[in-house]
């Protein structure tokens, strides 16, 4: 059965169209209902609209500091469009602990590091500051700490000397448009499992396991 997914934006949401171009392929496991934004100016708004995807908005500025009073719009939304999974893409508003935990195993984010490395604002700049030589993506499930649940999935790029966090975000963001959707069709599918803080999968690793960054010139 086709899970019902509800995609949260606040912005571009250029994640939400990687999510919605892969599931209208006929078998994928997920069904994008109704994509969500907190602000009526969000681009990605139109481009869900585009691609016939219904779309709601719910101010979340009137809320002010009242989280709960938003999440509680929010969940009759949710609720409305029968949704059993959702992903944020770029959703920038701070939720509950009890929201986070009625949604425990069934909500998605990606963040634009390896982590639980540089977690947080500025993750490119916190990268090229700490000099590593990858960096990533990773989709993980929403726990009430922030950038802090089990990990689904992750993606890595190779870090350059001349990268600034702009360039390096650009890469990024290829890995990110990669991944999200087949993380979500991970846990659609029952692919995942949780033990603790840990998700496990059925699938199994690439064919090509290993990145080195920078590449050796050594046989």
């Amino acid at each position: 059965m086709s899970r019902r997914v509800a995609i949260l934006i606040s912005g571009r949401g250029s994640n939400m169209t990687a999510l919605i171009e892969a599931a209208k392929a006929k078998d994928f496991p997920a069904e994008i209902v109704v994509v969500i934004s907190n602000k009526a100016d969000a681009p990605g708004l139109a481009k869900a609209r585009e691609s016939r995807i219904p779309t709601l908005v719910i101010e979340s500025k009137p809320f002010g500091k009242d989280r709960a009073g938003f999440e509680t719009a929010l969940q009759a939304a949710l609720d409305d469009n029968r949704v059993d999974l959702i992903c944020l893409g770029g959703f920038m508003r701070l939720f509950t602990a009890e929201f986070v935990q009625r949604w425990h195993g069934r909500m998605l984010n990606i963040h634009p590091s390896l982590l639980p490395s540089f977690p947080g604002l500025d993750p490119h700049g916190q990268a090229l500051r700490a000099g590593v030589k990858i960096s990533g993506a990773t989709v993980h499930f929403v726990i009430p700490q922030t950038d802090a649940g089990p990990i689904v999935m992750q993606g890595a790029v190779a870090v350059r000397d001349e990268d600034t966090p702009d360039t390096l975000a650009e890469r990024v963001l290829a890995i990110e448009h990669r991944i999200y959707p087949d993380a979500l069709r991970l846990v659609a599918s029952g692919e995942t499992r949780l033990e603790g803080d840990v998700c496990k999968t059925t699938a199994n690793a690439g064919l090509d396991d290993t990145l080195i960054s920078p590449a050796s010139r050594s046989k």
